[in-house]
């Protein structure tokens, strides 16, 4: 061994040892990592950055922006909306749920598909009464599987497919896991449909701090628009298009008021309603029914053309001078540049125009101002701004253009007119360009610490590959299996690679042992590429802890989950997705040349 390799071998084996102790954030870790590399020229300095300009890091960011505008459009909810009424027990819900955010994970990124199916199956959970505990951890493991059948549904496949470019010249094709990938997914689909029962039947969930803000629900004013031919659309048809989550607080008509209308009173056009709810299930209702909030087309001054509206919940401090005020008297538009959107009050029922309601200490608000003036329009009023979250009220939907651009991408692609780097870069872009999603939304939506984990890492990990290191061990590993049937050296890569996942993060994982992988198996004179579909396959299928990976994560709270209940349901589909992963791959990759 000479003194680079075992810099190196020391290097990965302290970042690892890091990992475990989890005693600091992996992505400090890994800049700590590459720090301590370029000092013992280990790393050598020119190449100290080459992760942040790499393809993996472009993809991964580029995929997290387009699943985020996929998400924001709505077509999922629009598509699975008249089936959901009917899910009304376990099976149905777990089989639905699992099902779709396993296809969504083929298109886009896994935990992007979770994040877009979790609101919609925990809507379902409280109107049927069944547990989340049955629901959500089925969705989180067809994630990682249907990640698993394309190249841009998880990160290992990513970078594993640059680790064949470096060795071979050649990356993955984005479809070139799907053959492995579609058989493992339907046999680990079949087994989740039934084994869900060996979750905890109930389990009390924590209060999430989007919960805790929705405890008091928010009054908005939306007009129904002269053009809307609603068909004799009653109140309580209204109610139940909302599956009862919008009630009508009143009905404004004509200079009328009605609070609280009898269900079956007929909405016309022109009519202007006073609905409340959470605000997701307005903006769901007024997005569906294509209503609009009152006084919409007053716009906001922005400074600047850059300039974004942005939205806030804030509280009416003890000395606002909104407290007994209303929004006419205090004329917030003309006066501040501002929109009221929503007011909230505990304990009391808003039935009035929100023009005219008084306006109390303690009343949540919902602000549309201009980014830059809002922080001191707020300060002016003595508001207090609340836990910071997306609040979506009556913004204008791009439904279908997120679905044709994602297409549009994966054609792209499969045809081999672009590379993959270039194709979802292009759709990121696209998705700005047609307002699928704003740019402060598509800064939020990538994942700043999986970014710098991967980008940080790769150079790191690489030292062990340009020492030799990984050759070494490879040399060590092919005297234990040489004799032996390719297919056990092939399902040991699987298997340390799936051991490894939930210590050291999946990217860490493909990163450290892909190299490895690929060295066993030219030394055993067999081709690298079914050990590296095995070191992919490994590290996308941690089901065992719900910290090796984000999906898992994800599920643990709204879930009720505890840390020994993930191998309840995740050890026996670790077994099979070891078992029928590396036959699969022994049959459709040749492990001789």
């Amino acid at each position: 061994m000479t003194l680079q390799q075992a810099l190196a071998f020391g290097l990965v084996g302290a970042t690892i040892i890091a990992f475990i102790w989890g005693r600091w954030r992996y992505d400090v870790i890994a800049v700590m990592a590459l720090l301590v590399g370029v000092t013992l020229n280990v790393v050598p300095a020119k190449a100290a950055f080459d992760g942040f300009k790499n393809d993996t890091t472009v993809i991964i960011a580029c995929a997290l922006i387009v699943s985020a505008a996929f998400a924001r459009s709505g077509i999922v909810e629009m598509i699975l909306r008249p089936i959901l009424p009917r899910l009304t027990g376990q099976t149905s819900q777990v089989l639905l749920f699992t099902v779709a955010v396993t296809v969504l994970s083929m298109v886009t990124k896994n935990v992007g598909a979770l994040a877009i199916m979790l609101p919609i199956a925990l809507s379902v959970s409280r109107r049927t009464g069944t547990s989340p505990s049955r629901l959500l951890m089925p969705m989180s493991f067809g994630a990682l599987l249907g990640g698993t059948v394309t190249l841009v549904g998880t990160s290992p496949n990513i970078i594993v497919s640059q680790v064949r470019q470096e060795i071979s010249g050649q990356p993955f094709a984005m479809y070139d896991f799907a053959p492995v990938g579609l058989g493992v997914t339907a046999v680990g689909l079949l087994f989740l449909v039934f084994a869900y029962r060996l979750l905890p039947a109930s389990r009390p969930t924590p209060e999430t701090m989007d919960a805790a803000l929705a405890a008091n629900p928010y009054v908005i004013e939306v007009q129904v628009p002269a053009e809307w031919d609603p068909a004799g659309l009653s109140v309580s048809r209204l109610v139940k298009i909302a599956h009862g989550e919008v009630a009508v607080a009143a009905l404004l008509r004509e200079g009328g008021r009605q609070p609280s209308p009898h269900a079956n009173t007929r909405i016309r056009s022109g009519d202007v309603l006073l609905l409340e709810g959470e605000h997701q299930a307005l903006d769901d209702l007024i997005a569906r029914l294509k209503l609009r909030l009152s006084r919409a087309d007053r716009p906001i001054a922005m400074g600047q053309p850059t300039e974004e509206a942005r939205v806030v919940e804030a509280v009416i401090g003890p000395d606002s001078m909104l407290a007994g005020r209303s929004v006419i008297q205090e004329d917030l538009h003309t006066t501040h540049g501002v929109k009221l959107l929503a007011v909230s009050r505990s304990g009391f029922r808003i039935a009035r125009a929100l023009r005219t309601l008084k306006l109390r200490a303690g009343d949540v608000l919902v602000i549309q101002g201009a980014e830059r003036s809002l922080p001191g329009v707020l300060k002016t009023l003595g508001l207090l701004p609340l836990a910071e979250r997306a609040i979506g009220l009556g913004t204008m939907r791009r439904v279908f253009a997120p679905a044709v651009i994602l297409a549009a991408a994966m054609v792209l692609v499969a045809l081999d007119i672009a590379p993959v780097a270039i194709a979802f870069f292009g759709a990121a872009v696209l998705m700005v360009a047609v307002g699928a999603i704003r740019m402060r939304e598509a800064y939020t939506a990538l994942d700043g610490p999986l970014l710098v984990l991967i980008a940080a890492l790769i150079p790191v990990s690489d030292a062990i590959r340009s020492s030799g290191g990984a050759d070494l061990i490879a040399q060590t590993l092919a005297q234990m299996f040489q004799g032996q049937s390719p297919v056990l050296a092939l399902g040991a890569v699987m298997a340390v690679a799936m051991a490894a996942t939930p210590f050291l993060n999946n990217a860490a994982t493909v990163l450290i042992v892909a190299p490895i992988g690929a060295s066993l198996a030219q030394l055993l004179g067999l081709n690298p590429d079914p050990f590296l579909m095995a070191v992919a396959m490994g590290a996308a299928c941690d089901f065992l802890t719900p910290i090796g990976h984000q999906c898992n994560t994800l599920v643990m709270a709204p879930g009720g989950y505890r840390f020994v209940d993930y191998p309840r349901l995740g050890a026996p589909l670790s077994l099979i997705v070891l078992v029928v992963g590396t036959a699969l791959i022994a049959m459709v990759w040749p492990l001789t040349r």
